[in-house]
């Protein structure tokens, strides 16, 4: 970070990074309770998991209890685990990435029915980084190049600019 400020507002010139959902900017600095953060995020996101896994077996069970027959039984139960496989991949990628929002809104469907996934994405991803976190840094470390490239490029004051004589 710059010790530059705006305006005296003590916000530092140029960009600033992109909040993090749990970690806000705490991932910048790896400040402000971060390590703790990221158990927290890793410990909830996999009782979740399990606490949905639960809900998945009574919905199994009441399959079984309806007698609907075992192809509607496997069937279910691949389509659960198809969904979670897919949301798990989609997820993973969306932290390296920036996940493109046509494709977004078309997996919606999918990405509801493999909500453990997408968990278990969220729990294996926070025992290394905060969830997004690599995609974040490069994205303002680009930004903050360009912005220092910007403003260390300029030697002259711009208004004094001298025009150029000539006709």
């Amino acid at each position: 970070m710059s010790d530059t400020t705006e305006s005296g507002s003590g916000t530092p010139a140029g960009p600033q990074p992109e909040p993090l959902r749990f970690f806000g900017t705490t991932w910048v600095e790896h400040d402000g309770g971060y390590p703790a953060r990221r158990a927290g995020v890793a410990v909830g996101s996999l009782a979740a998991a399990v606490a949905a896994c639960f809900v998945l077996r009574f919905a199994y069970q009441g399959l079984a209890i309806a007698d609907v027959g075992k192809p509607v039984t496997i069937l279910v139960v691949v389509m659960f685990a198809v969904c979670s496989a897919l949301a798990f991949r989609h997820a993973w990628d969306a932290f390296s990435k920036r996940p493109d929002p046509d494709r977004q809104a078309s997996l919606r469907g999918l990405l509801a029915i493999g909500f453990v996934g997408t968990l278990l994405a969220y729990c294996v991803r926070s025992l290394s980084e905060a969830p997004g976190e690599k995609l974040h840094r490069e994205e303002y470390e680009a930004a903050r190049a360009r912005y220092d490239r910007r403003s260390t490029g300029r030697t002259r004051d711009p208004s004094k600019k001298r025009r150029a004589s000539g006709s």
